[in-house]
């Protein structure tokens, strides 16, 4: 006899297939679900709407006045004077001529204002994607060798990131970048930036003879391999440089609001770097120097692309690898600004501008361009409003590749490799590491998993063994997932963790668990074994048959989806349970869940009288179950 005060539970018709599939579609696709609001709008009104969803631009720039413009004009200057110097730095690091560094912070940041969502990035080069680019694409075409083969290829490895970025965008695929997690990023940018770092000391040193290979040990066995290369003169003024630039950021983290003279002393050392180099001559004293860089705006390249079968292989490989790590810094550096005034990023969107840069860039002799975070920063810190920043910077690149691009000839290579050990130092983030050390200390061997595998063997090896044992703890989280017992808070109608909440009591001949995961065929095995011995102890706790378990409620609330063999493991575990004399009941399933189980039969099997809304719902149904059964054995 069921307890007639019980609320009932609500079975309805399953949805047919076409609206199931739309609606996990809109929640996986588009979880903000941008076009509610312009359900009720005219056509005109919605159109309007969907164009300023899709391009950014055309929803800041109406809005845009002058008194923004004064924020910006100034974050734009400051941020180019960081573009230059970085520029021609990452270039080097990438291995092709300086110049391309300058194209590449000219027709990207226009790009980026227009299909960009967030007000704070600045667009640019990166030390970790110039570097890896380097290394595979070097693999295949020797940068020194063959120079205008690598630079096609880098350029076509580029047009792949592209069109990779894009496609993830287009496809509303973010969800792919979450796979690079927070510890992976912080162990391989850790790793990067030691050999980044130790690379320079081929700069440091002014040696000629240097490794292809970017590991820790070739990188110091080439440094004291050549020590009749090295040169004091050029190691004085690299450490004199890097002292400077150490210096003042020193002084902006003391001192908060002088983050310009951080932000504009990459651009002292390279000026005060080329007065030294021409008027002492430093060339004849061992101080090698950047020499010519062409006057112009960037020329095309889409003629250059290079899609030759023999080395299609690498440019894609370098594309994908490049492109997703590229999408993951700069969603990520973009989210963290907009936290800290309270906006919002759309990580979809940034990938489409993200891709277009790329695309358009390899077609203007542009390399991979993404949102690095010390040119971010700086921009947020000087106050820019919006993504005119961006304008503003590439106007004054294009003023200096017109006008100024030649008197940067002089730049010694020591000034260069101190700018980027500088920027490097500020990637290894001792602090984050041991926190998760002292936190999760699975996450803290997946962060180092990445930072030595990057640091001893390989930039992409040491992403993927740092990915590859994230996806496993994912994987042991869906096949082995959290299970507990719950008992009755005192006074009141909580149900709650007996483990967490010692104070709880449990029901007497009544069992309640609660599953917290999807339930698909990698765990169904493991939870039927664990509902089993979860039984097994509690009838082994006494000896009384009072203890004897008589049903079993099983609460679904936490269970987002479930697949046939989930069904399944459900239904051999009830003949189990029948067996035994124990009842199953079901406990708040999702609809999703309900729909499953309704088209299976499952609910016509178990009886939907064994369905309720909640746990006290179902206790007090078990209790007078329990009642009537016992007052019925004690009159026969």
């Amino acid at each position: 006899m069921a307890n007639p005060s019980r609320q009932a539970v609500n079975f309805a018709t399953p949805r047919g297939f076409a609206t199931a599939f739309k609606a996990d579609c809109k929640e996986t696709f588009f979880p903000d679900d941008p076009f509610h609001e312009m359900k009720h709008e005219k056509p005109l009104n919605k159109l309007k709407k969907t164009i300023q969803y899709f391009i950014p631009l055309f929803e800041w720039l109406p809005n845009y006045n002058l008194r923004l413009f004064r924020y910006d004009l100034l974050a734009g200057i400051t941020i180019t004077s960081l573009a230059i110097p970085q520029g021609i730095s990452y270039a080097k690091l990438a291995s092709i001529p300086p110049i391309y560094g300058l194209y590449s912070s000219f027709i990207p940041p226009f790009v980026y204002s227009i299909f960009g969502s967030s007000k704070h990035l600045a667009v640019g080069t990166v030390a970790a994607c110039s570097l890896l680019l380097s290394e595979t694409v070097g693999a295949k075409a020797s940068p020194q060798d063959d120079p205008t083969l690598y630079l096609h290829l880098i350029f076509t490895a580029t047009f792949f990131t592209g069109i990779f970025q894009t496609a993830l965008g287009f496809l509303r695929l973010g969800i792919l970048v979450d796979f690079l997690s927070h510890s992976t990023i912080t162990g391989f940018m850790g790793g990067t930036a030691i050999i980044i770092c130790l690379q320079q000391l081929k700069g440091m040193f002014g040696l000629i003879h240097f490794t292809t290979h970017t590991d820790v040990v070739s990188v110091l066995g080439a440094v004291f391999r050549h020590r009749n290369e090295w040169r004091w003169e050029s190691a004085v003024v690299g450490i004199i440089f890097l002292a400077f630039l150490q210096f003042t950021r020193y002084l902006r983290q003391k001192r908060p609001k002088l983050f310009w003279v951080s932000a504009i002393a990459p651009m002292v050392v390279v000026v005060v770097g080329c007065l030294f180099a021409f008027f002492a001559h430093a060339e004849k004293h061992g101080i090698q120097i950047v020499g010519e860089l062409k006057k112009g705006l960037n020329p095309p390249s889409i003629q250059y692309l290079n899609f030759d079968p023999q080395y299609l292989p690498v440019t894609v490989r370098a594309g994908l690898i490049t492109g997703l790590i590229a999408m993951a810094e700069g969603i990520a550096i973009g989210r963290s600004f907009a936290i800290m005034k309270s906006e919002q990023t759309d990580g979809n969107k940034e990938m489409i501008a993200f891709g277009f840069m790329n695309i358009i860039g390899s077609f203007t002799s542009c390399y991979l361009t993404t949102g690095p975070f010390s040119k971010t920063a700086v921009n947020f810190n000087a106050g820019c409003r919006t993504a005119m920043s961006n304008v503003v910077m590439g106007f004054c690149m294009m003023l200096t590749l017109l006008f100024l691009a030649p008197l940067f000839r002089y730049t010694p290579l020591v000034a260069l490799s101190a700018i980027i050990m500088s920027a490097m130092l500020g990637l290894i983030n001792y602090d984050e590491m041991i926190h998760l050390f002292k936190v999760d200390k699975f996450d803290f061997v997946i962060c180092m998993a990445a930072f030595l595998g990057v640091s001893f063997v390989s930039m992409d090896v040491g992403l993927m063994l740092s990915v590859g044992l994230a996806l496993l703890r994912a994987l042991l989280y869906v096949a082995r997932p959290a299970a507990c017992k719950l008992g009755k808070i005192p006074n009141s109608s909580l149900y709650r963790d007996t483990e967490q909440y010692p104070g709880s009591t449990p029901i007497q001949g009544v069992l309640v668990l609660q599953l917290g995961s999807p339930i698909y065929f990698a765990n169904s095995t493991y939870i039927r074994e664990r509902v089993l011995r979860y039984i097994k102890e509690e009838q082994g706790v006494s000896d009384s048959k009072t203890d004897i378990i008589e049903h079993l409620l099983l609460d679904l609330s936490g269970v987002s989806s479930i697949d046939m063999t989930g069904i399944e493991t459900f239904l051999e575990l009830r003949r189990i349970l029948d067996s035994k004399g124990i009842k199953l009941s079901i406990v708040n399933p999702r609809i999703e869940v309900l729909e499953k189980m309704t088209l299976a039969k499952f609910t016509d099997a178990i009886g939907k009288e064994s369905f309720y809304l909640s746990i006290e719902d179902a206790v007090q149904n078990c209790r007078f179950s329990l009642h009537s059964s016992k007052t019925t054995m004690e009159e026969a």
